[in-house]
């Protein structure tokens, strides 16, 4: 009769990988954490939200061509469809995982545009910040239907909206003169 003999591990071998640590190898996970800022346990997209501001922030003192700043802009968003397709699937948490901010990240930018970079005072930031918030958290329409699309476009398409609304807020508010 063969008798198979116990398999031990060499002291040599390394050991096995983590699947956990190998997903934080991933260059998708770590863009879409925001170098793991969306693994705070709570209210991940507020953190991610707070990044858009320092974006912003940063894009204001560079002054660049308002065009330039947009397809900049532009290309950050696009790119990020991909980028969190990739981290969601590697999460495996679902179509959406929370710890994904890249979103609110890059979207939150896009409604700075009604603001010239000189405008973007703390108050028109604080106020850009809450909005984004606002309509992000409450996803008026369409914003719970563009979630629904595949992946990555899911994830960004419904930030798109909340930046679309915020934006619109901004404008009326600065139009108002309340900023």
């Amino acid at each position: 009769m063969l008798q198979c003999a116990r398999m031990t591990p060499s002291p040599t071998a390394p050991p096995p990988s983590s699947p956990t640590a190998s997903r934080w190898s991933d260059p998708a996970v770590l863009l879409a954490t925001c170098g793991g800022l969306g693994m705070i346990g709570f209210a991940p997209g507020t953190f991610g939200a707070a990044v858009g501001v320092v974006i912003t922030m940063a894009l204001s003192r560079l002054s660049l061509p308002w065009m330039a700043e947009a397809a900049l802009l532009v290309a950050v968003n696009l790119i990020g469809i991909r980028i969190c397709t990739r981290a969601a699937r590697a999460l495996g948490r679902g179509k959406d995982p929370g710890m994904i901010i890249y979103d609110e990240a890059a979207s939150l930018p896009l409604a700075a545009l009604v603001v010239p970079a000189a405008a973007r005072t703390p108050a028109i930031l604080v106020t850009l910040f809450v909005l984004h918030r606002l309509f992000d958290i409450t996803k008026p329409f369409p914003c719970r239907r563009l979630e629904r699309l595949p992946t990555g476009l899911g994830i960004m398409a419904d930030d798109w909206a909340a930046a679309a609304y915020a934006a619109v807020g901004l404008a009326i508010g600065r139009w108002l003169g309340w900023l």
